[in-house]
């Protein structure tokens, strides 16, 4: 395997670095609205399984377990709406990671049911939070598939 290209990010630095920003204030806005790493890292997960990226696929498998989230809902993550893992405030924003990243899919990606359960269980500002980590997720899946960036496996 090997990719098309290096990173798009690794190319145009300012963008990584403005990702990056990204990156620390969502984590800062979810840390000051109550909203667990964990459940921001499995949000990214699903979204970048449902887009084939394996680079986040792993990055926020290892970013989920440092954050103290345990392999088996880890593995349990593709098939959540089927196993006893994850609680009620979990499952709305796994939907809502999934409608969101499949706005194609449908003619009503987000429907009223799936982003109100997700109001039940987070301020508005929670809320804001997740949603713009699922769009930055998006984003990071949207630079590594087409330029088909892949797992570096480390030397031994």
């Amino acid at each position: 395997m090997q990719s098309r290209m290096k990173s798009p990010v690794m190319i145009v630095p300012q963008v990584m670095e403005s990702l990056q920003d990204l990156g620390k204030a969502l984590f800062a806005s979810a840390e000051k609205n109550n909203v667990p790493a964990r459940t921001l890292f499995l949000c990214y997960l699903r979204a970048s399984q449902i887009n084939g990226d394996s680079v986040c696929v792993e990055l926020h498998s290892k970013n989920a377990i440092a954050a103290g989230e345990t392999e088996t809902r880890l593995f349990a993550v593709a098939a959540w709406r089927e196993t006893p893992y994850f609680n009620e405030a979990e499952r709305a924003v796994l939907a809502l990671s999934e409608a969101a990243t499949r706005i194609n899919d449908r003619i009503n990606p987000v429907p009223d049911e799936v982003y109100n359960e997700a109001t039940k269980h987070y301020t508005e500002e929670g809320l804001a939070t997740l949603i713009t980590g699922i769009a930055t997720v998006n984003l990071w899946n949207r630079l590594n598939v087409p330029t088909k960036q892949i797992v570096r496996i480390p030397e031994e």
